[in-house]
């Protein structure tokens, strides 16, 4: 329903949902063509490969629509191990973790179990409202990127989110920006994901060379800069939250796997459980609403082990 004297806000706003609408609603209608899958408790029979096309729950109809509504090339790409944001050169306190927590050797897989939990609760409540906050408004990048960086005291915490929020930048720029900054998005909020981005980027290059004595330019946290990619590579809302902590999770085994605290299939074990999905579920769940003002650290501990990192004798991570 149109409103009466609408502004050019609400127009626009109006504008994508009936947009998004159009988009579910054409996927629908590919998904609809194809055969209805089989219910959740019929078993069907294990059949040689080439006898896969005989199922009634596949569909042997190419649909690349069903494809692209669900942004599954964006979606695979920024879940990638591969993704060049120096990830995995950080433990997000877990070295320095085992370091100052020696007696808990002797159940080592128990103890990472906590701490992973720990973590996860800490990379939601801390980081998580700003990834939100950048997707649905990104055009307050630089607001929330100012605001992170005052409300993050660790300093050890603070060098890491800017490094890989500075690389996300550099991935941004030098690769998905000609691909998904094209003329056919259906989401004038992706338009202006990418503007933010264009303006943030020019507005990080242009303080490089600037004599600030305090520094108060913008610094490319990695939270708010994660939404606004997101929300410009077309993912939705609920995709671009669950990667980011599944991708915390895939860093903070990576080195596990890494300090010897377990091997690798024990980590991917880790990694598919549904433990796991349930705790990032829950997490995200809870601060779906929290507002950024609201943001802020459930695990002191956390801040303690990460910023003790810098004074441990010997380390293989940056944080």
């Amino acid at each position: 329903m149109l409103l009466d004297n609408p502004q050019p806000q609400d127009l626009q706003s109006e504008i994508a949902q009936l947009e998004a609408r159009l988009h579910d609603m054409r996927a629908q209608l590919d998904a609809s063509e194809c055969p209805p899958a089989s219910h959740a408790g019929e078993k069907t029979p294990w059949t040689m490969p080439s006898d896969i096309h005989k199922h009634d729950n596949i569909c042997n109809t190419f649909r690349p629509s069903l494809v692209r509504s669900s942004s599954l090339h964006a979606l695979l790409l920024l879940s990638d191990s591969a993704l060049p944001l120096g990830s995995f050169a950080y433990s997000s306190g877990l070295e320095s973790y085992l370091a100052h927590n020696k007696p808990l050797r002797s159940n080592p897989i128990a103890s990472f179990h906590s701490f992973l939990k720990l973590s996860i609760a800490s990379i939601a409540s801390t980081s998580l409202p700003y990834v939100l906050a950048g997707y649905r408004e990104p055009d307050t990048l630089e607001t929330l990127d100012n605001d992170l960086d005052a409300s993050t005291p660790c300093i050890v915490a603070q060098r890491a989110s800017i490094a890989q929020g500075r690389a996300l930048i550099g991935v941004w720029e030098r690769a998905f920006r000609a691909s998904f900054a094209g003329p056919g998005a259906t989401d004038t909020g992706a338009e202006v994901a990418v503007t933010a981005m264009d303006d943030f980027s020019d507005a990080l290059k242009s303080s490089f060379g600037e004599d600030n004595e305090y520094d108060l330019g913008p610094k490319g946290h990695f939270a708010p800069l994660w939404g606004v990619v997101c929300r410009a590579t077309g993912l939705d809302l609920q995709q671009a939250a669950y990667i980011f902590v599944v991708n915390h999770a895939k860093a903070v085994l990576s080195a596990a796997v890494r300090s010897s605290v377990m091997g690798p299939y024990q980590a991917q074990n880790i990694l598919a459980s549904q433990t796991l999905q349930d705790t990032i579920m829950k997490r995200i769940e809870r601060e779906w609403d929290t507002k950024v003002e609201q943001a802020g650290q459930v695990v002191p501990a956390l801040d303690l082990w990460v910023g003790r990192h810098e004074l441990l004798y010997s380390r293989i991570f940056n944080s």
